[in-house]
């Protein structure tokens, strides 16, 4: 390989040498969601002094990843870890909501455990909202990571920035997109493949709303794409499956793609199509 290009990788190399490794990240929030959720944990905690050190622990591998980016932290790292710590109880509240909100929602599901243990919108929402806080706290970065690695996880993708209510279910899930400006409302249900995007992409729109408001109790079925920041959804209200929708519904709306569907019946078995694949 050509000597000057090995030399230009080195430089690139030396210069991100204190960057926190990606798999380091996931490995910490893998272990928060083991702390929070025994139904995720490998291991039970025979004592509360081993869950304690536990805790500890976890503590202790965060301080480390944003040691390392001390001069990007709009605060220092120790009082990002402690704002963190503070507000795990209040997340945990909310991914338990999250998670009987889909067992109620789910005839096929079991149990909450089982929701816990096996359904990858939660798994999603968990990561999701361990990354906002970071979000929120403006740590650069890890939040695009820990969102980068639920979607690889679980095919959903879910911007750190979006805000989500309470009581939140994805059922299935699969190419779900909810991008950054994005706010959802208490009791919201999404399908696979839904889409709660920007209308157009330009980066004079950084730090303006650029994504749907979905309002409280709001269900929106399988490839529905809502769009814009001006966009919202009022409560109470359904979108049904492949709906593009680009402007305000009312609360209470009920909106439907219909598609030309022709059904026949062919008495001679020679007239039938069949595909190959």
């Amino acid at each position: 390989m050509n000597s000057q290009f090995i030399n230009t990788l080195f430089q690139h190399h030396q210069q991100a040498k204190h960057q926190v490794p990606a798999s380091a990240i996931c490995h910490l929030v893998e272990g928060v969601l083991h702390l929070l959720f025994p139904a995720l944990a490998d291991e039970r905690f025979e004592t509360v002094r081993e869950l304690e050190e536990y805790a500890s622990s976890l503590q202790q591998n965060l301080m480390r990843v944003l040691s390392g980016m001390e001069q990007q932290l709009p605060m220092p790292s120790e009082e990002v870890v402690q704002q963190m710590m503070q507000h795990l109880p209040q997340i945990h509240q909310l991914l338990l909501l999250d998670a009987e909100a889909i067992a109620a929602g789910d005839p096929a599901a079991q149990s909450v455990q089982e929701v816990i243990r096996t359904y990858p919108g939660f798994k999603a929402v968990a990561i999701h909202r361990l990354a906002h806080e970071l979000y929120r706290l403006q740590v650069p970065l890890l939040p695009r990571v820990l969102s980068e690695y639920a979607h690889g996880q679980t095919g959903i993708d879910i911007h750190p920035g979006a805000q989500i209510g309470t009581h939140f279910c994805i059922d299935h899930g699969t190419g779900i997109v909810i991008g950054e400006t994005c706010h959802i409302g208490n009791y919201v249900k999404l399908y696979q493949g839904v889409t709660l995007g920007a209308l157009s992409v330009d980066k004079t729109m950084a730090n303006i709303k650029r994504h749907p408001t979905i309002e409280h109790h709001v269900v929106i079925y399988a490839g529905a794409t809502i769009l814009g920041g001006n966009t919202v959804v009022g409560a109470y209200s359904t979108i049904g499956g492949n709906v593009w929708l680009t402007e305000s519904v009312p609360a209470y709306s009920r909106v439907y793609h219909r598609p030309q569907i022709n059904v026949r019946r062919s008495a001679d078995p020679t007239d039938v199509v069949n595909f190959s694949i």
